[in-house]
């Protein structure tokens, strides 16, 4: 009878974790990759790849459009795909998109990989950033780098291994039924969903070599904030570089004529953004650098009378700081929404825009207090030497020493009008006898 109880129990407990386990929420993050590859691109990603640990997400949904971009952003995208703990989805979407480029070569890293009907893929033979073909030595080292790189992806997830050599080598560009044909992608539909569903269950090899099948839940978005147009905005080389020299000059131009502050100030912030840009700075660390600057020009504003460039590029770095250092995904989930990030600003701005204001009030009621008081004062004289231009005046009260290039007599009505150390420099009023 014992034994038949605990049986039960061991029954229900398996159908309870069987129930569990079916009714278990799953997710899959749907992320888009558009515009061109680059700084902007990785970040999402990599913060994408947080959000899904975080969410316990079984799947991450790529929807690729792209013409392209940085190769070394690529190789960075490949490694974290091959290396995510969860399947990576690739859907070259929607209708009239196409994963040219860079964008061909993350498609055959991803564990499932397919395309909407009406897009293309293709044509990733290496160029130069600024759009022309590399020297010809040059040229075939990156050509021939991008090959074997190319034949380790296709063997890896069993796809074309001619088709990916021939992207690269002649820049073959093909529809996405030909791609299919090709089996250069695994599946050419008509809609997200139907893609989702023929890749749910398909069994995929991960890193290490273990094989797991794909689970899809319902969809997570993971929406493009500001940081990524931002980043997107710098993301071409070519404006990243001469955002970077224009910085530079700007600099150069304030330290050989000092007390502009403006091509100072737009100097510090563009150098700053020309190096995370340019994938020298972490997004991260150019931000909290964003937000020092920021605060240093802020403070700088209350001793420095710069007509409101510091304190206006103070706010501008403490803006953009903020919106890089911010990470959402890094904080449990929660978003600070862009106003909360201005209204910020504008505090913190008041704040030290009015403290410097009352600083420079009051360092102005110091410089005037003593004897630069008494300038434009009317005084009397009240002894004077042999020469009649030298003695003591009465003002306000007070007795002071005096000098004046005219002579003057006891009881004279005369005018400070400046003064030299303790001594009064003054003027008989023309009204005086």
């Amino acid at each position: 009878m014992r034994a038949l109880k605990i049986g039960a129990r061991a029954v229900v407990g398996l159908f309870l974790c069987a129930s569990l386990k079916t009714f278990a929420a799953t997710c899959t993050l749907e992320v888009p990759i558009v515009g061109p590859i680059g700084p902007g691109t990785q970040d999402v990603l990599e913060r994408a790849e947080s959000q899904a640990q975080k969410k316990g997400c079984a799947s991450v949904l790529l929807l690729i459009n792209t013409p392209g971009g940085s190769l070394d952003t690529t190789r960075t995208l490949v490694e974290t795909i091959l290396n995510s703990s969860r399947p990576v989805l690739c859907l070259v979407a929607p209708d009239g998109a196409h994963a040219a480029s860079a964008g061909a070569v993350i498609l055959q890293a991803c564990h499932v990989n397919g395309a909407l009907r009406g897009t293309h893929l293709g044509a990733a033979t290496p160029i130069l950033g600024t759009g022309e073909s590399a020297p010809e030595d040059l040229r075939r080292k990156l050509i021939n780098d991008m090959v074997s790189w190319m034949d380790t992806l296709t063997a890896l997830r069993g796809r074309n291994a001619e088709f990916g050599r021939d992207i690269i080598t002649k820049a073959t560009s093909v529809s996405a039924t030909a791609a299919q044909k090709l089996k250069a992608v695994d599946f050419v539909v008509d809609t997200k969903e139907e893609f989702l569903k023929l890749a749910s269950q398909k069994e995929v090899k991960m890193s290490g070599g273990r094989l797991e099948k794909v689970e899809v839940g319902s969809l997570e978005s993971f929406p493009l904030d500001v940081r990524f147009r931002v980043l997107s905005l710098l993301s071409d080389p070519q404006l990243a570089y001469m955002l970077f020299l224009g910085s530079l000059a700007l600099l150069y131009f304030e330290f050989t004529h000092p007390g502009i502050f403006a091509p100072g100030v737009i100097g510090g912030l563009g150098l700053v953004l020309s190096l995370v840009a340019l994938q020298k700075l972490n997004v991260e660390w150019g931000g909290l650098l964003l937000i020092v600057l920021g605060i240093g020009l802020l403070i700088a504003e209350m001793f420095v009378p710069s007509f409101g460039a510091l304190g206006v590029g103070g706010m501008a770095a403490f803006i953009l700081g903020s919106i890089f250092l911010f990470d959402p995904v890094k904080t449990g989930g929660y978003t600070l929404p862009l106003s909360t990030i201005l209204i910020t600003a504008v505090i913190f701005g008041s704040l030290f825009l009015g403290i410097g204001y009352l600083v420079v009030k009051t360092v102005r009621l110091r410089r005037r207090h003593g004897v630069a008081e008494l300038v434009e004062e009317e005084a009397v004289v009240t002894r004077v030497d042999s020469s009649g231009k030298k003695g003591f005046v009465e003002c306000r009260g007070e007795h002071w020493s005096f000098e004046s290039a005219q002579e003057l007599s006891v009881g004279a009505e005369v005018l400070v009008k400046d003064h030299k150390g303790l001594v009064l420099k003054v003027e008989k009023k023309s009204s005086s006898v």
